[in-house]
């Protein structure tokens, strides 16, 4: 790891201990994030990206080892994680030891264990959830690269990441899977 991605990593677990939020390359687009236990972090997005609070957000973690922490975990959900071959979002019931405006109505939450580089560094320092959605604001597309992001969301954060800003190679969002309590499975986005 180089020393400038070490202090990247500093800097953004900074903010985010202190309540912030931050721009930062995920395994799939860039997000807005910040600590998912944390109330008052979440309702700023919700505010940055214009967004109803009943719309539920997912977040990112570094290791399926600690989904069970936050939410119950349908034993096809790890066999799911383990077969994928690409970024893939599961949505678990009974959401707990998180912000109450990121659950939603029903208490799910959708949790993705992220592979890339400087999500899976964050979150393992950081300690806890981070919340990850698309850094743009409520309706409009999402962003595919860094350069896509408006400097409405970039103005609007607390700390943007300097990693990754470069690439020019679009990225896709995740796929999304709802998994009941039985295992029962619904695909939302494939």
């Amino acid at each position: 790891m180089t020393e400038k991605l070490k202090e990247e990593l500093r800097k953004a677990c900074e903010v985010l201990k202190n309540g912030g939020v931050i721009l930062y390359p995920t395994d799939t687009i860039w997000g807005l994030g910040c600590d998912a236990t944390n109330q008052e972090a979440v309702k700023r997005i919700y505010d940055i990206k214009q967004r109803a609070d009943h719309k539920s957000m997912l977040v990112l973690l570094d290791d399926a080892g600690k989904i069970a922490s936050y939410a119950d975990v349908p034993d096809i959900a790890l066999q799911l994680i383990e077969v994928t071959d690409k970024p893939l979002t599961i949505i678990y019931p009974n959401a707990h030891h998180l912000a109450e405006n990121l659950v939603a109505e029903d208490k799910s939450i959708g949790i993705r264990i992220t592979q890339e580089e400087f999500s899976k560094s964050l979150i393992y320092r950081f300690h806890k959830p981070v919340v990850s959605t698309s850094a743009n604001i409520s309706g409009q597309p999402a962003p595919g690269c860094f350069a896509e992001i408006s400097d409405e969301i970039r103005n609007a954060v607390d700390y943007v990441v300097d990693f990754r800003q470069n690439e020019r190679q679009k990225q896709a969002p995740s796929g999304i899977i709802k998994l009941g309590i039985h295992g029962e499975i619904q695909i939302i986005r494939k």
